[in-house]
């Protein structure tokens, strides 16, 4: 999956652009730079590529979600509605805010279970944040469903799934606003970078301003800039804005050569009847950044979960005790360990963590192993590591 995998001279071009002229900084400098405005070029691709109509780069995915729900009016004591299965960054980004995280089960997308998001519901709920992990999406359809009838900011953190669709519509705009992220294993890459994507013009003012301490950007004059509002320093740099320009332009290679390699694995997998794979909802395209499947039982995937890392299979993951993408190992959130105080109310909000169980998500989980979709093998290594997992699996069922 990762963009740096393959690094050309049109990376190399782009950012000695940015050297050349000697300005890093996206915003001011006008005479010094020659032209070159990489980051205004980047949101313009990124408009294009994900047909929507504004486009802010920011430094991070982390940061994406941040500037996203700040700019549609999300803080204090507001309650945020997200899955079990995604990045820390998900919950990290809603607190930030003050607001408050509400977990709830996934379903066989390994995304949000509509049914879920009804149930929590409460009077403070102002959005649903929906994350299209691994590649893939959840059901669009009865989420947005769920947001308008409720009147909920439906947000999409698409950062692992670049490239994919849902009915014709690039993921990540489907919902009021969408969050990319452009690290340095992600599809296509910046080093570190992120972008927020929307159709509302208000919130991409409110993107714009909050991401840069609130600048009003009007005029040539960065001195003579207003504040409308408080803000923050999330900016992008010219360089990894550089960086991503160059790999925009790349993503239909880099999709395509995912999509191969992950029918080649899947295809063998398929050979197993007592492999299942993820639900991609009708009208749904994964970007084939993760094959990901299910297996009969928590201990048969842990065992091939093993197996494959002792074999040399790797970046193929049972999520189910990992410290990064589940809420089993959360201590941290579950018991707000945190180097600052953290307010009363978001305290009382989270309290639900320290009884409330997943089951579904347990079911769901515990049984699954992601594998990455690397761009660089050749084929013949391809279609080694797909023999590879097959043997694996078949002697652990037979075990």
């Amino acid at each position: 999956m990762p963009g740096f995998e393959l690094f050309s001279n049109l990376e190399r071009n782009e950012v000695n652009d940015v050297l050349q002229s000697g300005v890093l900084m996206r915003y001011g400098f006008d005479g010094m730079r020659n032209g070159h405005w990489k980051a205004k070029e980047l949101e313009s691709e990124l408009q294009n590529t994900l047909q929507s109509k504004h486009v802010q780069l920011v430094s991070s995915g982390t940061a994406a979600v941040s500037v996203a729900l700040a700019a549609a009016g999300i803080g204090a004591g507001d309650e945020v509605i997200m899955p079990t299965f995604t990045f820390v960054a998900s919950f990290e980004a809603i607190m930030m805010l003050g607001a408050i995280p509400i977990l709830v089960d996934i379903d066989d997308t390994l995304g949000l279970n509509p049914e879920a998001v009804k149930q929590a519901i409460t009077p403070k709920t102002k959005a649903i944040m929906v994350v299209q992990m691994c590649g893939s999406m959840a059901n669009m359809d009865a989420l947005q469903a769920i947001s308008n009838k409720h009147n909920l900011l439906l947000i999409e953190d698409a950062c692992q799934a670049i490239g994919g669709t849902y009915k014709g519509k690039p993921l990540g705009s489907i919902g009021d606003l969408g969050c990319f992220s452009f690290d340095f294993v992600k599809t296509i890459t910046c080093g570190e970078g992120g972008a927020v994507i929307t159709n509302n013009k208000a919130y991409y003012l409110n993107a714009d301003h909050y991401s840069d301490h609130g600048h009003d950007h009007v005029g040539n004059d960065r001195g003579a800039e207003t504040h409308p509002f408080l803000g923050y320093n999330f900016r992008i740099s010219e360089l990894h804005a550089a960086v991503g320009l160059a790999q925009v332009k790349r993503l239909p290679e880099f999709l395509a050569i995912q999509k191969k390699n992950y029918n080649i694995l899947r295809d063998a997998l398929s050979q197993i009847p007592e492999v299942n794979f993820r639900t991609v909802p009708d009208g749904g395209e994964e970007s084939y950044a993760f094959l990901s499947f299910f297996l009969p039982d928590a201990e048969i995937a842990n065992t091939i979960s093993k197996a494959f890392n002792d074999n040399g299979v790797d970046a193929c993951w049972n999520y189910y005790n990992n410290n990064w993408h589940y809420i089993r190992n959360w201590n941290h959130l579950k018991d707000l360990k945190s180097l600052y105080p953290i307010s009363t109310e978001v305290k009382k909000g989270l309290e639900y963590l320290q009884t409330k169980t997943f089951e579904k998500s347990d079911h769901y989980i515990s049984r699954n192993i992601s594998c990455l979709i690397k761009l660089s093998w050749t084929e013949e290594e391809v279609k080694n590591r797909a023999n590879t997992m097959v043997n694996i699996i078949r002697s652990a069922l037979k075990a």
